[in-house]
């Protein structure tokens, strides 16, 4: 990691952010390693004609098929070379802070977002980051070079939740009032937030032409609620205490998160926005996996 981050961060921080540096770089390049071929990587070029080589030109854009069947040298003209630009947008509410395993998933999400910065940025797309709660609390602007990564990893870790509600629709209607040209945004929450907002402004995003993604964290205990005996459950983000027998609430609670979840994917499905949920016990190769799928889709 940057050296001179140990002048201003405590030591705690400083392993937090190299661990997950390594953490990041090593499901990728991991990941990566078991493909034999990535078409999609790379910048996206659109040719648009030949035209007659002259000197000075670079020789290694000369057509050498065309030179083949005509016996003349042609350059290959492109109308521009764009890469991808890329909103990641972590949640870091109080909700986040729970985990019952090896993760929270705060942590699992910053996970996510690291190893997906780090392989759009090992192939020079731009990234983007905000971590938001109820409002924004860090913003780092597009950059494509490599040790972007640093910064994006240092303001993850540096994120501490507080104790704020998620105010989702405010960062989605915010990001696509400011990106006025069209990426990808990738959201990654537990999604504890009203549903109507959510909903509003993911659709925001759709209509001003961006392509969605959707990764959305919860730990294995909020999806399968396999508590036993007498249980105090103490809420986040203001919602107070319940104490209760969990095995009297299992069938209407796993109803409820189903449905909750059906609800969701119906409306991503409708607007042709990518969703997928994410325990915190998946390996982190399932969502790249899923990223890189949804990078084919977009390409065709």
């Amino acid at each position: 990691m940057i050296q001179d981050s140990k002048r201003y961060l405590p030591p705690e921080a400083v392993s937090r952010i190299s661990k997950l540096e390594i953490q990041a770089r090593g499901v990728v390049e991991g990941f990566l390693s078991g493909l034999h071929r990535s078409p999609y990587f790379g910048q996206s070029i659109e040719f648009v004609q030949h035209r007659e080589y002259v000197m000075g030109d670079d020789i290694r854009r000369i057509d050498w098929k065309v030179w083949s069947k005509t016996d003349k040298y042609y350059i290959k003209q492109f109308e521009e070379e764009t890469n991808l630009r890329t909103s990641i947008l972590v949640d870091v509410s109080e909700s986040m802070t729970y985990g019952s395993g090896e993760f929270t998933k705060l942590d699992y999400a910053c996970l996510i977002a690291s190893a997906i910065s780090y392989m759009l940025l090992r192939q020079q797309d731009s990234v983007g980051l905000t971590t938001f709660d109820d409002t924004v609390r860090d913003q780092l602007p597009f950059r494509s070079k490599k040790n972007h990564l640093n910064d994006i990893i240092r303001t993850l870790v540096m994120s501490e939740p507080g104790s704020k509600k998620t105010g989702i629709f405010q960062i989605l209607k915010r990001t696509a009032e400011q990106r006025v040209r069209r990426g990808l945004v990738i959201l990654i929450s537990d999604l504890f937030s009203d549903r109507e907002e959510l909903f509003k402004g993911l659709k925001l995003l759709r209509l001003r032409g961006h392509d969605v993604m959707l990764f959305h964290v919860l730990d294995a205990q909020e999806v399968n609620f396999e508590f036993n005996g007498t249980t105090k459950f103490e809420g986040l983000e203001e919602t107070g205490e319940l104490i209760c027998d969990p095995r009297g609430l299992r069938a209407d609670y796993l109803a409820a998160v189903e449905a909750f979840l059906s609800d969701v994917r119906r409306f991503c499905a409708g607007h042709v926005i990518d969703y997928k949920t994410v325990i915190t016990t998946e390996h982190v190769d399932a969502v790249l996996a899923h990223y890189l799928k949804h990078r084919v889709g977009m390409s065709k």
